[in-house]
This record gives structure tokens, C-alpha cells and sequence, in this order.
């Protein structure tokens, strides 16, 4: 019998899945009975899955996303959030992703913004493309830290190369000069070339008042905001909501 060392050389070139499934067909005699293309098919789609499966998990442990479990298919639609359910199925097929645009999901605290953002990238990870999360207040200490001990240039490229990158929480705080700078070396890195989910409780016609320089402002909401698709999420808090339900 071949089988063993057949067994042997598939795992030796790392084709796991095609072996394990190669020793489940011999026992199910339904799968003997079919042609050797189909039985060969397969095998060849157990590998193609098993290393898609193993791809999407990789994506997502890179991806560090606050909301780990959630998906476009869980999102909620209640008439109070006044979520456009059609534009969330167009967003869902990551076209947006592709063609380097950007999200910006507004709302009160509260209201999910972080849910949909983290289920949007979720989505990306699902299609094979890299995708980072960050909080914006955490992000801003991390960027001081790397201009003191060099490492600026290279966290800024960093940032730069994932496909869709979800900054969190954008306009808690008002903002130093370096830190305007720096947000908008960001933005300019991924202008046109990646996608990028911002969300914020500042609307967007305050973008400009919150940065507080003209110059600067204008460069990152023309980068940000003339290629976004906006998302405004309303409603009563949802945190309040589940506290209420669980009491």
C-alpha cells in the first residue's frame, strides 16, 4: 500500500488538509464510488480552505480590532439608528476597500460606532486584506513615544501599509500642534492609495473647528472627507440600553 507514505509526503509540503481529507475518503464508501477528478477536486478544495481559514485568522489576530466579534451580518438595523441597510451591503463587498475610499461613522457615545467600524474590518480580514485597529488617544501617545526614541518613521510606515486601518474615537481630546501634524502625516500616507474608518462623536462640519488650524485642517478633512462615505448613527446609547436589559 502507497497510502502512508503518500500521507507522508503531502505533510511534508505542508498540504495538511488534503491529507487528512485523502484518510477520510478511504473510510466512505460514497467517495470511492465517485471518478478520480472529483475525488481529486476535493482535495485540492479541503487545502484551498483550510489555507483560506488559516489566512482570515492570521488577518484577524494582526488586525487587533477592540470588538472582536463582530460582523456586518450581526449589525442592527432598528428605525432609531437610521442605518441604511443598502449602502451596508455595497460596503460589505469591501468595493471601498479596493478603491482606496474611507468611512466616517459620527454619533452620540453610545450608539455603536465602534461595532459597525470593527465589523468593517472584519469584513476586509474575511476578503484577504489587512486591516488595523487603533484608538486615536492610545495612537497619539504611541506616535510622542516614537518621536522620542526614533522610531516615528517607522511606525508611520507602519500604519501606511494595511489596507484599511480604523481609527477609533477620533476628537476626544482637543489636540497639541505635534499631534495635528502627525495625524495628517497619517492621512496623507494612506491618501488615495489605502481605506481608512474613522469614528468620532464630533460631526463633520466641526472637523475643522476641532482641529483648530486652518492650514492643517483643511489638508486632513480634504483628505479624509472628500472620498468618505458617511455613516451617521442615532439613537439612545446602546450600552444603556443592554445595562437596562440585564438589570
Amino acid at each position: 500500500m502507497l497510502t502512508e507514505p503518500t500521507v507522508d509526503k503531502l505533510k511534508a509540503l505542508h498540504l495538511y488538509a488534503m491529507a487528512d481529507t485523502w484518510n477520510a475518503q478511504k473510510g466512505d464508501a460514497r467517495v470511492l464510488d465517485l471518478d478520480f477528478d472529483t475525488r481529486f477536486a476535493m482535495l485540492v478544495d479541503a487545502e484551498h480552505i483550510a489555507r483560506d481559514n488559516k489566512k482570515v485568522a492570521r488577518l484577524l489576530r494582526e488586525a487587533k480590532l477592540r470588538l472582536t466579534s463582530a460582523c456586518v451580518e450581526d449589525i442592527d438595523y432598528a428605525p432609531k439608528r437610521e442605518l441604511d441597510k443598502s449602502m451596508m451591503r455595497q460596503l460589505a463587498t469591501c468595493t471601498w476597500v479596493r478603491e482606496h475610499l474611507n468611512i466616517v461613522i459620527t454619533g452620540m457615545t453610545g450608539v455603536g460606532k465602534t461595532y459597525v467600524a470593527c465589523a468593517l474590518a472584519q469584513q476586509a480580514c474575511r476578503h484577504g486584506l489587512r486591516a488595523h485597529y487603533r484608538r486615536v488617544p492610545r495612537l497619539l501617545e504611541d506616535l510622542a513615544l516614537s518621536h522620542a526614541d526614533g522610531t516615528y518613521t517607522r511606525l508611520l510606515a507602519k500604519l501606511a501599509r494595511v489596507d484599511v486601518l480604523v481609527l477609533d474615537d477620533w476628537g476626544l481630546a482637543p489636540l497639541r500642534e505635534q499631534e495635528r501634524r502627525d495625524v495628517l502625516e497619517i492621512v496623507e500616507d494612506r491618501h488615495g492609495t489605502r481605506a481608512t474608518i474613522i469614528t468620532s462623536q464630533v460631526p463633520t462640519n466641526k472637523w475643522h473647528d476641532y482641529l483648530a488650524d486652518p492650514t492643517i485642517a483643511d489638508a486632513i478633512c480634504d483628505r479624509v472627507l472628500h472620498n468618505a462615505h458617511r455613516i451617521v448613527l442615532k439613537g439612545p446609547s446602546r450600552r444603556k440600553e443592554n445595562a437596562a436589559q440585564s438589570t
